[in-house]
């Protein structure tokens, strides 16, 4: 197994914890499938009760690697979108167990993505989070326009992603986005304790009661959408611009081609 991503479970509890901090953890194909496989392994485990994911180091999730598909075209995000990003995040979010976003340090893109595919989000006050994509030419294509806006509301959807903006954790808390902030030096303790208040509840009442909450915010269609539009912006010169200005670290020119 890949120590791209890190598993620890104990007393009912599974870590998962994104292992690349000299990217700040951005989720390269290999960290990707390696949480795949994690998933799958603690979703097949009946003595795991809740999930927590988490980043090492100072970041929690940066997003993807913008390097390794900077020269992706059309087919190459569709299938990336499918298999690696909004395909991996609808698998964290069909985890039958609660889960627990734990926010320290940057969320951007598919960091947040991910977050907002878990259940609850839970950030320290240093956290800073955002949808970004609009600054690499092209859209949210892992679940973020969807989930972002079933969380907060459209209106603060579009506000974060027109904008690509980033928040800090009060204003996301404010937002609606983050559930709750915890002092950064008593955040692993109160992360572990919040998990085990869920873990101590009966493991079948917690699954059916995500499966009715999350039955009502059906969105297929929606991130059916997204996926192709994410990947039909692939193929456009400013998705070029953007990502060759991110890599230069300089500002875009777009165009509007």
């Amino acid at each position: 197994m890949s120590e791209k991503v890190l598993l620890d479970v104990s007393d009912g509890i599974a870590t998962l914890t994104i292992n690349n901090p000299d990217k700040r953890n951005a989720m390269d194909q290999e960290t990707r499938s390696a949480l795949r496989d994690r998933v799958d392994e603690v979703d097949a485990n009946d003595e795991i009760r809740v999930v927590v994911l988490r980043g090492e180091g100072d970041s929690y999730i940066t997003g993807g690697d913008i390097e390794a598909f900077a020269d992706y075209d059309q087919v190459d995000a569709l299938e990336y979108l499918t298999n690696y990003g909004q395909g991996l995040y609808n698998d964290v979010a069909e985890l039958t167990k609660p889960t627990i976003a734990a926010i320290d340090g940057y969320a951007f893109g598919g960091g947040l993505e991910i977050s907002l595919a878990c259940d609850l989000r839970v950030a320290t006050p240093d956290a800073t989070i955002g949808l970004t994509e609009v600054g690499l030419g092209i859209i949210p294509g892992g679940g973020g326009t969807q989930r972002l806006a079933h969380v907060a509301g459209a209106g603060v959807a579009k506000d974060l992603i027109f904008t690509g903006r980033a928040v800090d954790a009060e204003e996301a808390a404010d937002l609606g986005i983050v559930n709750r902030v915890y002092d950064a030096e008593e955040f692993d303790e109160s992360v572990r304790e919040l998990a085990e208040t869920i873990a101590a509840n009966a493991p079948m009442a917690l699954r059916l009661a995500k499966k009715s909450i999350n039955r009502g915010l059906d969105a297929e269609a929606g991130l059916d959408f997204e996926r192709i539009a994410c990947s039909f912006l692939f193929g456009t010169a400013d998705k070029q611009e953007g990502a060759e200005a991110f890599l230069e670290k300089r500002d875009p020119n777009f165009e509007g081609r």
